[in-house]
């Protein structure tokens, strides 16, 4: 399959909004609010990537990355997510293409690390992990993770920007 990642144009917003409701409409332990997220973070400027994947001109997948506050004060860090995939294109490693390219550009860009919430299985394979020292309230440790891409995840809170709050 030939899939095409880069980043979104304005375009791609009305697409990138119906994509992540259709990638979301049947998923368990969601509150059916991404796509909100996705259009509220960026109308507050702080969608620092918005990667699209695409595959013979149509939208197949869509990954956000925006700057997290950690409590202990330390910068750099991003959080990933919301990432979706067209429901005929999961299992196809159209995700993992956007993982891959969205933390080579963190990296390349000289992020400190990157935080996720999400199934450990999936994001485990990408090098996250679960850090007793990093904690998102309110959310069993183990589905919150860390990346590091420079010296040890720092000590404390996270909190997502106030875009995570969109309902629509």
């Amino acid at each position: 399959m030939d899939t095409t990642i880069r980043y979104e144009i304005p375009g791609d917003i009305a697409g990138i909004h119906s994509l992540i409701e259709l990638a979301f409409r049947n998923a368990p332990h969601t509150d059916h609010t991404e796509q909100y997220i996705v259009q509220a973070l960026r109308a507050a400027g702080v969608l620092w990537a918005s990667l699209v994947a695409e595959s013979g001109g149509k939208l197949v997948g869509h990954l956000a990355l925006s700057p997290v506050q950690i409590s202990d004060g330390s910068s750099g860090w991003y959080g990933l997510g919301p990432i979706a995939v067209h429901p005929d294109y999961q299992g196809k490693a159209v995700g993992s293409r956007l993982m891959q390219r969205a933390l080579a550009e963190l990296e390349a860009r000289g992020a400190a690390g990157c935080v996720v919430l999400g199934d450990p299985g999936y994001y485990g394979r990408f090098g996250f992990k679960a850090q007793s020292r990093l904690v998102l309230p309110g959310v069993p440790p183990e589905y919150f993770q860390a990346r590091s891409f420079r010296g040890a995840c720092p000590r404390g809170s996270v909190q997502y920007q106030l875009a995570f709050n969109a309902r629509g």
